[in-house]
C-alpha cells in the first residue's frame, strides 16, 4: 500500500505542473489542499474487464490532464471501480508520474455490497431495508476493503453514503444516535491515520428541507461532530448533486441564504456530483443558454462550466469512463470559470 495522503505541499506541487490551468482558476483550496475543480467520478459502467481497463485509462488520463480529485465508492460496480482506480494509482506512482501526496481520493460506505459484507460483526438490527448500514463494525469492514482495493493506507475522504436512506426506516432520534456512533468511529479512524477527513455523500438528503422524510440538517450533523471533537473535527466534506436540473443547493434560499452559504460558514467543503446528470446534459441544451459559456465548445463542457462556476462548490465531479471523454472535458481547464456576476445572471 501507498502511505501518506494528499497534503497541502503535495497538492500545491501537483497544481504547479499545470500553470495555464492554475492561472485560469482550475485549482481550488479545500481544507488546506489544492484540488482540481473538476474531479473524475466512477459510478456507472458494466462489470467487466473491458470497463475496468477503460476506467483505469480514464483515471490515468485525468491525472495527466491536471485532475487530482478522484471519487468512488465500494459499491460502484461492486468494488470494481475502486480496483480500477487502484490499478491506475499503482501505475502512475510506480512510474513517477505522480506522488501519493499530490492527489485526493474519496470513497464511500453505507450500502451492502455483494461478496463484501462482514459475516458476523453486524447485527441485523443495524441494517435498514436489507441494504444499508452505518454501524461502526460495518464501516470498519468496508473501510478495510477500500484500503485494499485502492492500495492506500490513508483514504483522503471517507463518506457515509446516502445516510438519508435510513430515515425511511427509523425515527429521527434513532438516526441521530446512529450518526453520532458513526462519527465517533470516524473521528477515531482519522486519529489512527486510516482516513484524513470524513463526510456525507447524499442524493436527496441536502436537497430536501430537514423536515422532509429524507431531509438532513447540515447544521445538526456539524454540531454532532463538534460535540465529539470540537473545532478539530474532521467532518469537512459533503457531496450532493448539482447541475442545470438540480440547482437547489444554490437556488433554494431562506432569508437569501442557501445550503452553500451554510457549508461555507461551517467550514465544510462542498463537492458536486452528477454534473452531467448521468450524460443527460451532454446534448440538446438551448443554444441561447449555451452561448453564455464562453470557451465551452460542447454541451457537456457547458454543463461542467455551470457547476464548477457555482459560488461555494469546490469540485464538480464528472463521471468519465473513457480517456477520450476526459480529454474532451478537460479542454475547459485553461478556461476560467464564470465570474460571480455572470453566474448569477444565468438565474434571471
Amino acid at each position: 500500500m501507498f502511505s501518506s495522503s494528499g497534503t497541502p505541499e503535495g497538492t500545491a506541487r501537483f497544481a504547479a505542473h499545470f500553470p495555464a490551468a492554475r492561472a485560469a482558476g482550475f485549482f481550488r483550496d479545500a481544507q488546506g489542499l489544492k484540488v482540481s475543480n473538476v474531479g473524475i467520478g466512477t459510478y456507472l459502467g458494466a462489470m467487466d474487464e473491458a470497463t475496468d481497463s477503460s476506467y483505469t485509462e480514464a483515471v490515468l488520463a485525468a491525472l495527466e490532464g491536471g485532475v487530482n480529485f478522484i471519487d468512488t465508492s465500494l459499491n460502484y460496480r461492486n468494488q470494481r471501480s475502486e480496483q480500477s482506480i487502484g490499478a491506475a494509482l499503482r501505475e502512475a506512482i510506480d512510474h513517477n508520474r505522480i506522488s501519493r501526496d499530490e492527489i485526493v481520493v474519496c470513497t464511500k460506505a453505507g450500502y451492502l455490497v455483494p461478496d463484501a459484507f462482514p459475516d458476523d460483526s453486524v447485527a441485523p438490527s443495524d441494517i435498514v431495508g436489507g441494504m444499508h448500514s452505518m454501524a461502526p463494525a460495518f464501516l470498519l469492514d468496508q473501510m478495510k476493503r477500500s484500503h485494499d482495493n485502492l492500495g492506500l493506507e490513508t483514504l483522503d475522504v471517507f463518506y457515509l453514503h446516502n445516510p438519508e436512506t435510513q430515515l425511511a426506516h427509523i425515527s429521527a432520534h434513532q438516526f441521530h444516535d446512529r450518526i453520532r456512533e458513526a462519527f465517533l468511529f470516524l473521528e477515531g479512524a482519522a486519529d489512527a491515520g486510516h482516513i484524513h477527513f470524513y463526510g456525507a455523500a447524499t442524493w436527496n438528503g441536502f436537497r430536501q428541507k430537514p423536515a422532509a422524510p429524507d431531509g438532513l440538517s447540515l447544521g445538526h450533523l456539524a454540531a454532532i461532530a463538534q460535540s465529539i471533537a470540537g473545532d478539530r473535527h474532521r467532518f469537512r466534506f459533503i457531496q450532493l448533486p448539482f447541475n442545470f436540473a438540480m440547482p437547489e443547493a444554490f437556488a433554494a434560499r431562506i432569508n437569501d441564504r442557501c445550503l452553500l452559504d451554510e457549508a461555507r460558514d461551517l467550514g465544510i467543503t462542498v463537492v458536486a456530483s452528477a454534473s452531467l446528470l448521468q450524460a443527460r446534459l451532454t446534448r440538446d441544451l438551448p443554444v441561447a443558454f449555451a452561448e453564455q459559456f464562453a470557451g465551452a465548445e460542447t454541451d457537456a463542457q457547458c454543463a461542467i462550466q455551470f457547476t464548477r462556476s457555482t459560488p461555494g462548490i469546490a469540485v464538480a465531479l464528472v463521471g468519465m469512463s473513457q480517456a477520450a471523454h476526459v480529454r474532451e472535458n478537460l479542454a475547459l481547464a485553461a478556461t476560467s470559470p464564470l465570474t460571480d456576476h455572470q453566474y448569477r445572471s444565468l438565474y434571471k
